[in-house]
């Protein structure tokens, strides 16, 4: 599908009309929190982008899925009955010809073939696309099955990187009938055994360890994905993130060589840390949070990584947001050598988090869209307020007294079903029957659903599922986290 630019007044992705009067309308790109770019991420994606037009963010996102799938499940970290290996999905949007997606990848192409001069065992196995089937996924890392009189032996490493240049063939084949692609790369991410979709298959695949590393157009995406992947849980699972081009270059350049093999030689040393050549071992090298990473955790848990301010089908986009942070703190964590999570790894992959949450809203979402979410955000703050000072209220008490008649009933009512359906609801509703039996229906009345109103509560609980590592750690930013590679 050929990008078009949009008409004058419409939204670049869905077309919708845009207010270009309005100025709460526009739309700009993402911009990226430079913490992103922590450590070792940071260097490869300065490298690559350094006398090249590929932008460092979506070089840094590739990079961050090659060494998740690298480092192996070995390297776990649980929470609660899960135990989280550093698998990550990523997703990167861009016009055809401005996105440079593939440029993105070109360096981490050349990061796994020098990896690979250092030690074949070291590097996951690569597979460029072309996906299509359950079967087709299962047989690239299948435990062995018979070819006739003929036994094929199990693959025993199973981590397994795949790049998807087009995902828009993904999108296409998961729209086929009875196509379960997107079901076995939701249960992949999951880190769940493959088994077999029919009887007549007898291919497994225990424990996979699949990153996957795809780019598409806005339009593409837009056109493709259909309502199933938005509420499946197969889109939230992806790392999305806009990234074009950020500079216009006639002639770049490669990086020398020698970078290469320093940055490979880095890489090299994280996998023996995280002992990702043990293929057949798993969950050997237990990683925690300190103290203060647990209580940074506990607050964006209660807060940003819950928020549902952007409306339904943006939070269901978003909803992995708490877990995908956890993966790529410890990855984080990792390229340091370290097995304890510290603040400067959850502030990293929290910019991470902001970072595709911008994405997701500037694909998904038009200025008009925004808007109307945040009238409703408003509304909703109002109620709570009224509520909170004046103990409960039916709905024409909240609508004369707490918005004194001027609102949109449609803006009352997403507000009051978003205050109603938060987890845990902020609000509750009762019925109180009318005086002595009147026939009618019942009055409902409104009130905050904690009996004291303390939001700060509710915002600031602890989790306690998560471990946290006792040893003694500073809570300050890491003293190499920005030092550029040099040869």
């Amino acid at each position: 599908m050929q990008w078009r630019d949009p008409a004058p007044g419409q939204h670049p992705f869905n077309g919708t009309e845009v207010d270009t009067d309005d100025e709460d309308a526009r739309h700009d790109a993402p911009a990226p929190d430079p913490a992103c770019l922590y450590g070792l991420v940071g260097e490869v994606a300065r490298a690559g982008s350094d006398r090249t037009e590929a932008n460092p963010y979506a070089i840094a996102a590739n990079f961050m899925a090659y060494l998740s799938c690298a480092v192996g499940r070995g390297p776990y970290l649980p929470v609660g009955n899960i135990w989280h290996h550093a698998r990550l999905f990523v997703l990167h949007v861009g016009r055809s010809g401005r996105g440079r997606k593939g440029d993105a990848v070109s360096l981490i192409t050349r990061l796994d073939a020098a990896l690979r001069q250092l030690n074949e065992r070291a590097a996951p196995q690569v597979h460029r696309g072309g996906l299509s089937s359950r079967e087709g996924l299962v047989s690239l890392i299948h435990d062995g099955y018979r070819r006739g009189r003929e036994e094929v032996p199990p693959i025993e490493d199973k981590r397994l990187w795949v790049v998807e240049s087009e995902f828009a063939n993904v999108l296409h084949q998961s729209r086929r009938e009875g196509n379960s692609l997107s079901a076995a790369l939701r249960d992949c991410w999951d880190g769940t055994s493959l088994k077999p979709a029919t009887k007549s298959n007898r291919l497994y695949a225990s424990h996979p360890h699949l990153a996957l590393t795809g780019a598409i157009t806005p339009t593409e995406l837009l056109g493709l994905m259909t309502a199933r992947e938005l509420t499946n849980g197969f889109a939230n699972r992806f790392l999305m993130i806009w990234a074009e081009r950020h500079r216009v270059l006639p002639f770049p350049q490669a990086t020398p060589q020698v970078t290469v093999n320093i940055l490979a030689d880095r890489v090299m040393r994280v996998l023996e840390f995280a002992r990702a050549d043990q293929v057949v071992e798993h969950d050997h090298l237990r990683i925690e949070l300190s103290p203060s990473a647990q209580a940074l955790y506990a607050r964006l848990y209660h807060e940003e990584l819950n928020d549902t301010s952007g409306g339904e089908r943006i939070t269901a986009l978003l909803e992995r947001r708490a877990p995908m942070l956890l993966r790529l703190a410890m990855l984080f964590a990792l390229s340091d050598l370290q097995t304890c999570v510290e603040v400067y790894h959850v502030e990293a992959a929290m910019a991470w988090i902001r970072y595709a949450a911008d994405s997701v809203k500037y694909i998904f979402s038009s200025p008009s869209d925004a808007n109307e979410q945040a009238r409703i955000n408003e509304s909703a703050r109002k109620i709570e307020e009224f509520l909170f000072a004046r103990g409960q209220a039916t709905r024409r008490e909240i609508t004369l007294e707490c918005f004194h008649g001027h609102a949109r009933k449609s803006h009352i009512d997403a507000a009051l079903e978003r205050l109603l359906n938060a987890v845990p609801p902020l609000i509750c509703v009762d019925s109180i029957a009318r005086p002595d039996g009147a026939p009618g229906t019942p009055t409902k009345v409104y009130s905050l659903a904690s009996p004291d109103g303390n939001r700060e509560e509710r915002s600031h609980g602890v989790v306690e599922s998560i471990p946290v590592s006792h040893s003694s750690h500073t809570s300050q930013r890491h003293p190499g986290s920005t030092a550029p590679v040099t040869p």
